[in-house]
Order: structure tokens, then C-alpha cells, then sequence
């Protein structure tokens, strides 16, 4: 790192190898930056790396990136970029390199595929990493197959048909019902979760706030106070989840309470512009408790409507012009419909249309792509060291970058203010207080409506196959701790 913070220096191992057996080089670090903030490539890219200045090569195993500010975190992200070689292609545009094997330099290289139905990674023998103290344990199968199922019923059968040796579960009605069968009695497959300390993530309601009908903040709360979570926990869930709480749940960014000085600090030159519930403890989802609580919320939520210029007219929610109050809720998922049932029913009590869209996955992502929905649902990642990536997910430049992650199409200056406070945070004093602003912000602006998150990893695995270390890691990223860590018993 450079005395001013304005640029970090890497130093590339001279053993380092693709699969090809070229040497990795600075060229490549430089080629694959230039690619990844280029036109053929995620958005996401361009504003995760917006603050860097550019990329040199020094020598050739020297390259430095250049920031156009101190940034605490800009020399992690730079540091963990992918690198890949010049010669993946053979000078192709990067948007015509999808059919051609990637030249990488990890454990394994892509070996067939069927594209549609599995992909095969294979153990390169002369992988340059393999004797470092870091890799020692790791990468010890030979082959893994990963198979593509489009319907979550045949993948359980097939499961249960020993087509495969593991699978994970996200499906708490599978896990509690239908996870069953011979090879489960005789102890071949074994059902089991693995405890995890990792952060909850804030799986969400995204509420697309670039639609008309979404962009009241009193409408945005009204849906939310629809939304019984605590009946779809048990009724759906058997009681298997919690509900997401902020942004940063289960980590030392997760908010609580009353804002502290330091946090008013930051909020304060916004008051104008921000809910005062910013300023209050801490917004939680509502809870309800029984029939009771609920018929509370609708009320309040009836409430919210009316003072933004809904009232219900022959049963249905209409404005000032007679329209009606009708949303889509679009999915890809074929058990959507099952989990926003219950949500739908307290809707149309409201005089609310929520209808439900189901399309397949290419078209889903072609709509997230250009934000063409109006609730969809989106599975965010936690992090235990928040920084660029939520200019990505709630800056103002990214709602106007079709492709970015910015689904709910967040434009608020004072969480612009506040991501940028985070960033360039040198002390974790100074990120915290800027962590929970931009928590309370995003709560009391309504734009998400909280899911649900486990704390454990639901996996069954082919305990006559599979080996694995007796100590679970707190960290571990569930199946992918299983591929890089785990053995096979038999060839």
C-alpha cells in the first residue's frame, strides 16, 4: 500500500500457472481488469471498481492499481478480482468467449459439458498451488460432476435414486417432509445441518420504486404491514426460519436501537429528506402475534393508503382517477405462488391486486436485467465487511445503469452520502456508525419488505461415498465448503 492510500502494488508468484501452463503475468492482471470494467461485461464490475483509477503493469510480475481516493477497502476488492489469461479466446470480444473453455488458474479446469444439464470440473495434476500451506487439504476429488435439474421434485428423486452424492436444501416443506426413503434408513444417506456463523443476508421483497404506484413511501409501508410473516413461518416453514432483520444481521454492523451521536452526525444534514422514523429506534418488520395484530396492520395499512390518495370503491383500491391499485409479483421459482398466497389474501382485503407471474429463468433475469417488474424477490448476500458492493445494491448511479443491483431503484442523496462515509472509513469507529446510517436509511424508506434466513446449512450427503473434517468451519459456505475441504472413500 502506498503511504497516501492511493494505490496498492501486487507482486505475482513466479510459479503461478494457467491450465495451459503459461505463466501468469501482469498482462493478464491488466487485461482481465480492462475486461471487467469494459462494455461486455456486469455493470456490477464498473461500480464495484468505480474508484479506482486504473490498472499498470510495472514489470512483469509487477502490477499496481491506482484509487482516486484512500479507500480501506479498494486493495481487498483489486486483490480478489478474477484473473484470467490474454489467450481465453484468442482476441475475441469477452461477449464471444461464452462457448470457449475459460484458460484459469485453479484446482480444476472445466472438463465436459452438457450445457442445459451438467458440467464437470477435473483436478488438474499440475496445479501450481497445490504443496502452498493454504491449499494443503483442499481440492482432493478428482472429478465433480454438478447436474442441472429444472424441476426441484425430480432433483429429490433423484437424490433418493443415488444419481448424486450431495445435495443442499432451501426448501423448508422438502426438508421437513419429504427428505425419506430406503437409502435414509439403511444410513447411505445422511440428513443433517451444519451450524454457521455467517451473516444472515437480507433476503428480501424487493419493492421497485421506479413504478408509480411504488414510489410512496406510505404505500411502500402499507404492503409491508400485509406481509404476516410469523403465519407463513408456521404454517409453511414448520418454524424453520427468522426473519431478516436490517441489513446486517448476525454481524458487528447490525443495528439496535436508538441512533448513537456519531450516527446523527451522518443523518442529521439530511433530516429534511429522510422519514423521521430514521431517527427513532431501529424499524423492525412488523410482528403478529395472532388475528388480533393482524386486523391492527391492515387497519394502519387502510390508514397509510387513504392519506396516499387510495380508497377502497366497490371493494377495490382506487385513486383521485378511478384506477385501480393492481401489482405483479414476479417469480421464477415454481413454489412462488405457495409463499405469497397468504400475502395476496391480506392485499385483497386492502382492495389490493397482487398478481402472481410466473416466467422461466432466461426471461426473469432479461426482466431484473432492465428492471422490467414490480415485486420480485431478491436473495442478498451478507458481509461481514460492508463497502463498494452497496454502491451496487442502493447508490443513485447504479439505479440508472440497466444490470446493476440496484432492483428497487434507490436515487436518495443521503444514502449516497452515507455508502461513501462507509467506504472510505479507516477505522472500524468511523465504519459502524456509517453501516447503521445507511441500515436505518433503507429500513424507514420502506424499499424492501424482510423474508426470512437459516442459520444452518440443510444438506444431505452419501455418508458410504463422502469423508469429512470433524470440525465444522463458523464461516463455512455450505456446498462449497463440501467440494474444497471434503474426500472421497471410494474411487
Amino acid at each position: 500500500m502506498a503511504a497516501d492510500g492511493l494505490s496498492a502494488t501486487f507482486r505475482l508468484r513466479p510459479e503461478a500457472r494457467f491450465h495451459d501452463g503459461s505463466p501468469v503475468m501482469a498482462q493478464d492482471v491488466k487485461y482481465s481488469y480492462d475486461t471487467l470494467v469494459g462494455p461486455y461485461v456486469s455493470p456490477g464490475y464498473k461500480t464495484m471498481l468505480y474508484e479506482v483509477a486504473g490498472c499498470d503493469v510495472i514489470d512483469e510480475r509487477t502490477v499496481r492499481f491506482r484509487f482516486k481516493a484512500p479507500n480501506r477497502e479498494l486493495p481487498l476488492t483489486v486483490g480478489g478480482l478474477p484473473v484470467f489469461s490474454r489467450a481465453w479466446g484468442a482476441g475475441k470480444t469477452f461477449d464471444q468467449v461464452v462457448m470457449d473453455t475459460p484458460i484459469g488458474s485453479g484446482p480444476y479446469r472445466i472438463g465436459p459439458v452438457n450445457f442445459g444439464k451438467d458440467i464437470t470440473y477435473v483436478r488438474d495434476p499440475n496445479y501450481w498451488a497445490r504443496d502452498l500451506p493454504v491449499r494443503k487439504g483442499t481440492a482432493n476429488f478428482d472429478r465433480i460432476l454438478v447436474k442441472i435439474y429444472k424441476d426441484n421434485t425430480a432433483r429429490l428423486e433423484a437424490l433418493k435414486a443415488g444419481e448424486f452424492d450431495l445435495m443442499r436444501f432451501f426448501s423448508a416443506g422438502d426438508w421437513a417432509r419429504r427428505v425419506n426413503g430406503k437409502r435414509f434408513a439403511t444410513g447411505e444417506l445422511v440428513k443433517t445441518e451444519f451450524r454457521n456463523k455467517l451473516p444472515a443476508g437480507f433476503q428480501s421483497y424487493v419493492l421497485n420504486t421506479r413504478r408509480p404506484l411504488l414510489k410512496d413511501l406510505r404505500v411502500r409501508r402499507a404492503l409491508g404491514l400485509a406481509f404476516d410473516y410469523e403465519w407463513m413461518n408456521s404454517h409453511l416453514f414448520y418454524g424453520a426460519y427468522q426473519r431478516v432483520q436490517g441489513l446486517f444481521g448476525n454481524t458487528r454492523c447490525e443495528t439496535q436501537g436508538e441512533p448513537t451521536p456519531a450516527e446523527l452526525a451522518l443523518l442529521d444534514p439530511w433530516r429534511a429528506q429522510l422519514p423521521e422514523a430514521t431517527f427513532g429506534p431501529m424499524v423492525q418488520p412488523p410482528v403478529t402475534q395472532d388475528a388480533m395484530a393482524l386486523r391492527e396492520h391492515l387497519r394502519l395499512a387502510q390508514q397509510h393508503l387513504k392519506e396516499a390518495g387510495w380508497e377502497v370503491k366497490d371493494g377495490v383500491l382506487r385513486n383521485a382517477q378511478g384506477e385501480p391499485f393492481v401489482l405483479e409479483y414476479m417469480d421464477s421459482s415454481e413454489g412462488g405462488m405457495r409463499t405469497i398466497f397468504s400475502w395476496q389474501r391480506n392485499l385483497a382485503r386492502l382492495g389490493i391486486t397482487l398478481n402472481y407471474r410466473s416466467v422461466d429463468f432466461a426471461l426473469y433475469q432479461q426482466r431484473l436485467q432492465k428492471f422490467d417488474f414490480d415485486i420480485t424477490t431478491i436473495a442478498f448476500q451478507g458481509t461481514n465487511n460492508p463497502g463498494q458492493e452497496f454502491a451496487d445494491l442502493f447508490g443513485s448511479q447504479a439505479a440508472d445503469q440497466e444490470d446493476s443491483g440496484n432492483f428497487a431503484g434507490v436515487k436518495n442523496p443521503a444514502v449516497d452520502a452515507v455508502i461513501r462515509a462507509m467506504v472510505s472509513a479507516k477505522t472500524l469507529a468511523q465504519m459502524l456508525p456509517a453501516c447503521h446510517a445507511l441500515d436505518r436509511i433503507v429500513a424507514a424508506e420502506h424499499y424492501l419488505i424482510p423474508q426470512w434466513y437459516a442459520s444452518t446449512h440443510r444438506m444431505v450427503y452419501d455418508a458410504w461415498r463422502l469423508a469429512k473434517p470433524e470440525v465444522v468451519p463458523p464461516y463455512s459456505p455450505g456446498e462449497m465448503w463440501v467440494v474444497d475441504t471434503w474426500w472421497s472413500k471410494k474411487p
